[in-house]
């Protein structure tokens, strides 16, 4: 019950309770006063042994009666009347001061913070809010890192020599000083060697100019084991000589020309202003193709 209501209660109860015991404490406090009157010493009437009251002396005491308790006199107030909660007009009573405890005082100090509790649950999801403004554009990335040759799905290379070239005593690379086609750089200019990164079938072609009473004897090469020759015969006349294959080449094989030793006189004839010499390869198919 909160404290207004508690309020309202006592007002109601206290003043009904005042009432009632001056109500029943009326008719006993009558009676002594008369018993007191009676019974006062030095009446003549009572002194001795007690005679009955005449009628005279009933008529002067009520006198005396109305004269002492009468309407004029102020010292004893009317006995208040009796009022149920149920009356159609209840009377009006002072309020009643209901005591206010300060919860300031009682309030103790702060406690530690507890554990935290169980994640809840999910709520549901809410719809797609509209589409925002579109940003200002950014700014232009770094060029990032060259990707694993292997992967590329093409390779493809053309060469050429433009200096004749003579046996010696050990075998020799053939070294090409002229680019036509080298894509992704898989054939390496320095060393006269091309580099398999993309597995697959390759086809492969050499072709050179034979030199006036001299043999032509080459090899093309593959992992240090030869895999075709071209050779011609000591003639009076130079002409044109080719050989071509096709390899199926796994990853980081490779493949060049090798020119045989001087057992005889064996050479290749080309000029500063043509090339005589060319060596070309290209991927047919991949080896991840069914």
């Amino acid at each position: 019950m909160g404290a207004q209501a508690l309020g309202r209660l006592l007002g109601c109860w206290l003043p009904l309770t005042f009432a009632c015991v001056l109500v029943l404490g009326r008719g006993p406090h009558g009676q002594q006063t008369e018993q007191e009157q009676e019974a006062t010493p030095g009446d003549p009437k009572v002194e001795g042994t007690k005679q009955p009251l005449s009628p005279q002396d009933h008529t002067e005491r009520a006198e005396e009666e109305h004269e002492k308790y009468g309407p004029h006199q102020a010292e004893e107030p009317p006995a208040p009347k009796c009022f149920r909660c149920c009356d159609p007009t209840p009377p009006v009573y002072p309020p009643v001061l209901v005591p206010q405890i300060n919860v300031t005082i009682l309030k103790g100090e702060k406690g530690d913070r507890g554990d935290r509790g169980l994640q809840g649950k999910f709520g549901k999801t809410g719809s797609a809010g509209a589409r925002g403004h579109i940003g200002p554009k950014g700014q232009k990335g770094s060029v990032g890192t060259p990707g694993d040759r292997c992967k590329n799905h093409y390779a493809a290379f053309s060469v050429g020599r433009k200096k004749p070239l003579h046996s010696n005593d050990y075998y020799q690379t053939v070294v090409f000083d002229t680019e036509f086609v080298n894509l992704y750089g898989h054939f390496n200019m320095f060393t006269g060697k091309f580099y398999c990164y993309v597995p697959g079938i390759y086809f492969f072609s050499l072709n050179v100019h034979t030199w006036n009473q001299k043999e032509t004897y080459l090899h093309i090469m593959r992992n240090g084991q030869e895999a075709v020759i071209l050779y011609a015969q000591v003639s009076d006349r130079s002409i044109m000589q080719s050989q071509s294959l096709m390899l199926d080449l796994q990853e980081q094989d490779e493949v060049w020309v090798r020119l045989f030793k001087g057992e005889r006189e064996n050479a290749i004839f080309s000029d500063e202003f043509d090339t005589y010499i060319t060596f070309s390869g290209y991927l047919v198919k991949h080896a991840a193709e069914p």
